[in-house]
């Protein structure tokens, strides 16, 4: 794996696969046990990372259905990590393995359903986080919660703040299950909150990408043409690809989660945790390629594949046009301000999922 040195607090780490960010250490020295659902997911192995090497304990839960072992391997030894193989649906297990944490960051969810399991989405959605925040109100601990961008739906002003208007398609329409499981946790904590008194973060986190990110479209569009671009294959551009994201590196997001679990004046608020740089998905293909081209020294030429919607189930699908967040209250608030530009955070995942897609696979 690539070895990346990354600065952390005026020192240097080097590890294969391990992102730390540039977050201060615990004012104080005020040292927690931090339970996180999806530990051994994208976001979730990186915060481990992090908040491990802050001096916290970490009592990590994952079911492994798309979480890696791989991505907590390095850490399973570690005297301050403690890892559990629960699935969220599971109460008894959930309480029994996080009831001493004194906050818990909730990330195990199941994403966007663009080829079905919209049912499995809400089920697992919102039964996981009733779960956790059942946990948390029987035994006193601070939630936080990612919740998407995805929540803002169709709402055609951008950038959007927190307080904008949150405008979901059709319920007739399976691709809004997941925007709607996350709405509703939103509102689930926030009635916790009122009717227990128990704190709550919401973060509304913006395409967040990097080494681990899974490889399929699970990761976001930036994963599946990278390998793509790097398997000589054709891109595959869903629309017309003019439909617009803002994406940011998973240094960054881990820096918004930790503010948001160490921050007393986080308690009871929402935040966008995301880069406002706009980019269009054709125009993230094109930089791809030029990239690719770039790091390897080669000139080949990009091959585009437009796919309708209609093609990606079988049925309606809508897409979001623009996808750009006001990250001011994060500012304000929590400190957050993303440092990864575009170029050098792809940069990064093509190097790494270079190496990831050069590894032989095992024989059976």
């Amino acid at each position: 794996m690539m070895a990346l040195n990354c600065s952390i607090s005026g020192k240097m780490v080097n590890s294969s696969q391990h992102i730390i960010t540039t977050v201060l250490l615990p004012k104080n020295g005020h040292i927690m046990q931090i339970g996180i659902t999806g530990c051994a997911g994208f976001l979730g192995s990186h915060l481990v990372d992090t908040v491990l090497y802050r001096g916290h304990k970490v009592i990590g839960i994952d079911n492994l259905s798309m979480g890696k072992i791989e991505n907590i391997e390095h850490n399973l030894k570690h005297k301050n990590f403690k890892f559990f193989k629960v699935d969220v649906r599971d109460f008894e297990r959930i309480e029994d393995r996080l009831q001493e944490s004194d906050v818990i960051v909730h990330l195990a969810a199941y994403k966007i359903p663009r080829y079905g399991n919209a049912l499995e989405t809400l089920i697992i959605n919102s039964h996981g986080t009733h779960n956790v925040l059942e946990t948390a109100r029987r035994n006193k601990i601070k939630v936080v919660l990612a919740s998407t961008s995805d929540v803002y739906g169709k709402n055609p002003k951008v950038p959007f703040n927190e307080e904008d208007d949150l405008v979901i398609g059709p319920s007739t329409i399976p691709r809004w299950s997941y925007a709607a499981s996350k709405l509703f946790d939103e509102h689930l904590s926030f009635a916790y909150q009122e009717e227990y008194n128990i704190p709550v973060v919401n973060i509304r986190l913006f395409g967040s990408y990097g080494p681990r990110h899974h490889l399929s479209w699970w990761g976001g569009p930036q994963s599946v043409f990278i390998s793509q671009i790097l398997n000589g294959e054709e891109i595959s551009i869903h629309g017309d690809g003019k439909q617009t994201r803002s994406f940011t590196y998973v240094s960054d997001t881990i820096d918004g989660i930790v503010a948001a679990l160490e921050k007393d004046e986080a308690n009871g608020q929402i935040f966008n945790i995301g880069s406002n740089y706009e980019i269009t998905i054709l125009d993230l293909a094109n930089l791809l390629g030029k990239l690719c081209n770039d790091l390897f020294n080669t000139s080949n030429e990009l091959k585009l594949s437009f796919i309708p919607y209609s093609s990606i189930s079988n049925k309606k699908y809508e897409d979001v046009r623009r996808r750009v967040p006001d990250v001011t209250k994060a500012k304000q608030i929590l400190g957050f301000e993303p440092k990864v530009g575009l170029e050098e955070g792809l940069t990064k995942s093509i190097k790494w999922q270079k190496q990831v897609l050069d590894i032989p696979k095992p024989t059976l």
